[in-house]
């Protein structure tokens, strides 16, 4: 038999309008991360927060600053799960993998930013580790991208990131396919 969890990755005050690295439409992922994430609560199915905090020097997500909080739109409440993690992958010195195996969680929904670096980090390594994933695409953000002096825009990064993890990794679909499943 099947069980479902809720992973929500970084959706963090620095991601915003106002912080120290802004993604592109980050409110709107943050929404929809909010409507899956009432749907999990309703349910009474398990969620688990990532939380990700940068060492001292970092330009964003360092700890203790309002920045690095996880946004009110996606605030966990008491008893809900959280991770504090350092790098990109969350179970990379997290305790994120035991958890879930002892949950005996065998299928991920998961949001969160960025879309081109945690995101799909994670949803890499939760697919190496056994689990069926599903990202929900519009409830992710990203941010433009250069390389070789050249501007790879947010809303190409995001999708060509999804597209990627939708060949081998995840099935991906919106909250509102989710939803209404």
């Amino acid at each position: 038999m099947s069980k479902q969890a809720l992973i929500i990755i970084d959706i963090q005050n620095d991601y915003f309008e106002g912080g120290s690295f802004p993604l592109a439409s980050p409110l709107e992922a943050s929404i929809n991360a909010s409507k899956v994430l009432k749907y999990f609560r309703k349910k009474d199915l398990p969620i688990v927060h990532i939380q990700h905090l940068s060492p001292n020097g970092s330009p964003f997500m360092v700890t203790g600053t309002t920045g690095a909080e996880i946004h009110e739109n996606v605030r966990p409440l008491e008893g809900e799960k959280i991770f504090q993690k350092n790098y990109p992958n969350s179970f990379r010195d997290t305790g994120l993998l035991d958890y879930l195996k002892d949950q005996e969680i065998t299928e991920l929904v998961i949001t969160g930013m960025m879309t081109h670096m945690c995101v799909d980090a994670t949803t890499r390594a939760a697919n190496d580790f056994g689990f069926k994933c599903t990202v929900i695409g519009d409830a992710c953000a990203s941010r433009d991208l250069n390389i070789n002096g050249k501007t790879v825009k947010a809303d190409d990064v995001h999708h060509a990131f999804l597209s990627a993890l939708e060949f081998f990794y995840a099935d991906v679909i919106s909250a509102e396919e989710f939803l209404s499943a």
